[in-house]
């Protein structure tokens, strides 16, 4: 098994003791994120919409920087502090997962996220 640590400018610095993500034998197994500034690490509280798209604007630049894509997205979870924002997740979610293939994916309800967010997102990706 090989395993090689994930990281970019392009993405907030973890806050933690985890990698942004790790490659090993084709996968791509990116943390969660949450809508934090990749330049200077604010969290930026908002809407649970605001805040997801954020979250996936990060995911994005960890996923290219691992040589992947969300085309290449095979599994996401979805952590929401209140289920009511599940359909305004929903719709911002979609848009970054358009065509007849998204990925497979848990929602769950939390009763805390890191820094006060509302939302958190991580996936499981092909990649290169």
């Amino acid at each position: 098994m090989t395993r090689t640590r994930v990281h970019t400018d392009g993405a907030p610095a973890a806050i933690g003791p985890y990698s942004q993500a790790i490659k090993s034998d084709g996968l791509l197994f990116c943390s969660g994120q949450v809508a934090l500034d990749a330049v200077t690490g604010e969290f930026h509280a908002g809407t649970a919409a605001e805040e997801a798209v954020r979250c996936l604007d990060n995911l994005g630049a960890v996923l290219e920087a691992g040589g992947s894509s969300f085309e290449r997205v095979l599994r996401c979870t979805v952590f929401l502090v209140d289920m009511a924002d599940f359909a305004a997740v929903n719709e911002v979610y979609a848009r970054y997962f358009e065509g007849d293939t998204p990925p497979s994916r848990a929602c769950v309800a939390v009763a805390q996220l890191p820094k006060g967010a509302r939302v958190e997102i991580d996936c499981i990706a092909a990649c290169s």
